[in-house]
């Protein structure tokens, strides 16, 4: 799944997309608007991202209303966190390294 969401992502337009769902559901022509692209080319981004799992649409008469699901996000949080726990401890050793290196000058 994190292959899927990742490559989903790569594309700086699909990205964008999914930082606007982000602040809530938006249709296909509310979405081209903001992004300034044809509507043909964000329903391509959307099926894309839809494919992912990553958004979910809603039909409400001739509009379809898209939305993020919460799911391959929680999954990519899990998978960055060994990473973030990495890191922190890294940084915790340098934070002290760096204090010992004060304390002798």
């Amino acid at each position: 799944m994190k292959q899927t969401t990742l490559s989903a992502l790569a594309e700086p337009s699909r990205l964008q997309i999914v930082e606007l769902l982000g602040q809530g559901p938006l249709t296909v022509g509310e979405i081209s608007d903001c992004l300034k692209i044809r509507q043909p080319q964000t329903s391509k981004h959307l099926k894309v991202l839809h494919e992912a799992g990553m958004v979910e649409v809603q039909a409400e008469a001739n509009r379809r209303i898209y939305h993020l699901r919460p799911e391959p996000f929680q999954e990519m949080d899990e998978w960055l966190e060994s990473f973030r726990s990495m890191w922190e401890e890294r940084f915790d050793r340098l934070a002290d390294y760096l204090e010992e290196l004060q304390k002798k000058t």
